[in-house]
């Protein structure tokens, strides 16, 4: 096993010699990394921001096939995250939880009616496909029964009720242990370091990278796993910018459960555009996206505009009896997808959500597109293309090891049995109940009207590689996003508490509540919309 420490591992970089070089922290990166180090490979990780700081910690959170990839025919596709959502399921129990989820169809007469049969039979295909594997089908339902799931929705207008099954996982969380998993089988894992150049050995093939820092990473085979950055970094490779990715952006905005009170997820048509958004609790808050836009603005930091935020409220609020206004919103976000490009598409949302895995002249192995529930299909098959690259051969099957692979923390977790830390952390979850046991003040709120816990933020800096405030409220806990205002108000009593650990100056204390601040303030301003003054309470 190897440590999950940053300084350590950043000397090890230096240091050691490696078979496989990843660059990119994000879910992707995170599973080639746990793939082949599983297979025995030496194994080093670099991402430029933190884990999860890009598309990572900003999709719908859902670990699921996708309904609507059944009406684009990708039937493949569907088959294979159901599948992967399984796996998940059994291997991620801490993290993954199956979720119902609520379709309402609106409109009366004949036309609601063949809807209605068009909706029957695409979910009995979902559940031959593989949602049947939970071992729960779709029903029709009632409308007081789609009322007593979501009691705000509005039944003059509703025709007909479905339900199904998927899942739903924190995926920060799940990418970083994901991440700590690479580490647990011996992966030389560093936040916070990015790439400024490849190098380049005998015959002209890549045999490393040199990093922000200067330091030089000796490695037989890179992968290019940075998602929506990935063609900055065959850039580096080709000298030429590909323009390979045609990022889509997805924004999600966060209200008060108790503004929409839906006890599972639902479906949600936009009838301007024939797209369906989600409505998905999450503890004492719903959140309500996505979009699926063309981007072609800067990829980092991409923001909630006010557009975005009334495409999203628009659409939820023609299905409500009480309209959700722009002082409901205690957060947003929104995040890229990197689409791979079709000159057949015209919409992002037609574009196939289907991985690719290719290798260039000079070596560098390239996975781009796929979504968050295959992320492991996606590593098996890029460390295929690897192997090869190293003229390991198999003697039979496929190398993957990992269809069976609990994740850091889910090993022994009875998911049945979970209190807050243990689905967030799992097994690790005693970790932060011994330290509050030691000093009860760290039992205490982080945040106020959010459910985390003082604790949570040094178990952030001393385990999980959090170097940054924005690490700790941002994407080891999810107060930036369940409320944006809230976690600013809090930033100095946070900071304060991990500034020993990380050894911060009182200038650099201040400097990263100020910066953290700033952020908040600018993704605010940016969506157009008003500080809030009040926080919800946690038993809303």
């Amino acid at each position: 096993m190897t440590s999950f420490d940053r300084a350590t591992n950043l000397a090890r970089l230096a240091d050691e010699t490696f078979d496989v070089l990843v660059v990119g922290g994000g879910i992707t990166g995170a599973g080639v990394a746990v793939d082949a180090a599983v297979r025995g490979l030496r194994v080093a990780l670099v991402e430029r921001d933190d884990f999860a700081s890009g598309t990572s910690s900003k999709s719908s959170k859902l670990v699921h096939g996708g309904l609507r990839y059944l009406q684009q025919r990708e039937f493949r596709l569907v088959y294979e995250a159901l599948h992967e959502r399984q796996r998940l399921l059994r291997n991620a129990p801490h993290l993954v939880r199956v979720l119902p989820f609520l379709i309402p169809l609106f409109g009366r007469g004949a036309a609601n009616k063949a809807l209605a049969r068009l909706y029957s039979t695409a979910l009995w295909q979902y559940d031959l496909t593989g949602g049947a594997r939970l071992g729960k089908l779709h029903e029709r339902i009632s409308i007081e029964d789609a009322r007593g799931h979501m009691p705000t929705l509005d039944t003059s207008k509703l025709g007909a009720a479905f339900l199904y099954y998927d899942a739903q996982a924190d995926d920060a969380r799940l990418t970083l242990a994901i991440a700590r998993t690479a580490a647990d089988h011996g992966a030389v894992l560093v936040n916070h370091c990015g790439v400024t150049s490849l190098t380049r050995g005998d015959g002209g093939r890549i045999d490393g990278a040199v990093l922000a820092d200067g330091t030089q990473v000796r490695a037989a085979v890179v992968v290019n796993a940075a998602g929506v950055w990935s063609d900055d970094v065959r850039s580096l490779a080709e000298g030429v910018h590909p323009n390979s990715i045609r990022p889509a952006k997805g924004v999600h905005l966060t209200v008060p459960w108790d503004k929409v009170r839906c006890d599972i997820a639902a479906v949600l048509p936009v009838r301007k555009d024939h797209r369906s958004i989600f409505v998905v609790p999450w503890g004492d808050r719903v959140y309500v996206g996505t979009t699926d836009t063309d981007y072609d603005g800067p990829l980092e930091d991409p923001v909630c505009t006010p557009e975005d935020v009334e495409y999203v409220l628009g659409a939820i609020n023609a299905v409500i009896d009480s309209p959700l206004k722009p002082t409901d919103v205690l957060g947003t976000w929104a995040g890229l997808r990197p689409l791979v490009k079709d000159a057949t598409s015209a919409r992002t949302a037609d574009l196939s959500r289907r991985h690719r895995v290719g290798v260039d002249a000079a070596g560098l192995v390239t996975v781009t597109g796929g979504k968050l529930t295959t992320y492991r299909k996606m590593a098996a098959d890029t460390v295929d293309a690897i192997e090869r690259s190293l003229g390991r051969r198999r003697l039979f099957g496929s190398g993957s090891r990992t269809e069976r692979l609990h994740l850091h923390g889910g090993d022994g977790v009875d998911a049945a049995k979970l209190d807050h830390l243990g689905r967030r952390y799992g097994s690790d979850g005693r970790v932060i109940r011994a330290l509050v046991d030691e000093d009860p003040d760290l039992g205490q709120p982080l945040v106020p009207s959010l459910p985390y816990v003082r604790a949570e933020a040094l178990y952030a800096v001393r385990d999980e590689m959090a170097t940054t405030l924005e690490d700790v409220l941002s994407r080891r806990t999810r107060a930036l996003l369940l409320g944006r205002d809230a976690a600013a108000r809090a930033a100095a009593d946070v900071a304060a508490l991990i500034a020993p650990e990380l050894g911060w100056s009182a200038a650099e204390t201040a400097a990263q509540v100020d910066d953290f601040r700033r952020r908040v303030a600018a993704e605010r301003d940016a969506a157009g919309l008003p500080e809030t003054a009040l926080d919800a309470s946690i038993g809303a």
